[in-house]
């Protein structure tokens, strides 16, 4: 294949539309009914309203309404068995960053984001809005953490 092959290919792509792009939308949502993306209802949906508004909205249907827990009966005096529900570990990642974020090697960093959290706090406090964010400080610690824990996150996977 040479090179004005790969253009002519290319070329012949995008040049022209494919027959699926022209053909007509089938199955799916109709696009001539209200649900397509407006507020309008039709005139049968607009009397069902109605007729639901009057009856007080009381009909068979659950709808989005919770539904009532159901009472044991007589003949069913045996207790329903408890789900054993498993602890999850926690995330050893999550662990060791904060571990990291809290040491000596991330103490510049988290210096600067504790000042930077204090400043804003006393302008939000003092002006009701801040004229700064701790973005950028976070980041570095975030950074920083995650430089941290790598090794450590690696050994205990291995």
């Amino acid at each position: 294949m040479g090179i004005t092959d790969f253009f002519t290919d290319v070329w012949d792509t995008f040049a022209h539309p494919s027959p699926d792009a022209e053909a007509p939308v089938q199955g799916g949502s109709s696009t001539k009914s209200p649900a397509s993306g407006t507020d309008e209802e039709s005139g049968e949906e607009a009397e069902v309203n109605k007729a639901d508004a009057k009856s007080g909205g009381e009909s068979e249907e659950q709808g989005h309404r919770p539904s009532q827990p159901s009472q044991p009966s007589d003949d069913e005096d045996e207790e329903p068995e408890e789900e054993e529900e498993e602890e999850e570990e926690p995330d050893p990642k999550e662990t060791i960053e904060k571990e990291c974020a809290s040491s000596k090697e991330c103490h510049a960093p988290k210096h600067h984001y504790d000042e930077c959290v204090e400043r804003v706090t006393g302008q939000i406090d003092n002006d009701g809005k801040a004229s700064e964010d701790c973005v950028e400080e976070f980041f570095h610690l975030a950074h920083c953490a995650t430089q941290c824990a790598a090794p450590k996150l690696f050994a205990q996977l291995k």
